[in-house]
């Protein structure tokens, strides 16, 4: 026999979103899963920051071509001003 060809692994589609907590205070982050993320920033058991500011509500979600560019928009996203982030929000929501 042959050597075995790796099948590739099919890539989860990944999100760049942001959530308006209890205090109005925004927060970032990526996921492949945006329901069980917030569910779990609503649990208390996805970040520190959020979990004094329940509850929180997902306010906007982009999809991300992989984990690599979900980063980059994360970091991108996190570099803006509060009000260059509620102004992207608004012209980019869904």
């Amino acid at each position: 026999m042959g050597p075995t060809k790796k099948r590739k692994q099919k890539t989860s589609a990944w999100f760049l979103y942001t959530l308006k907590c209890r205090d109005g205070t925004l927060y970032t982050g990526i996921t492949t899963d945006l329901s069980r993320r917030v569910r779990q920033h609503n649990d208390g058991t996805a970040s520190r920051y959020t979990r004094s500011r329940l509850p929180v509500k997902l306010i906007f979600s982009e999809p991300c071509r992989g984990r690599s560019q979900a980063l980059i928009r994360e970091y991108a996203m996190k570099q803006l001003s509060r009000k260059e982030k509620l102004a992207y929000i608004r012209d980019n929501g869904h």
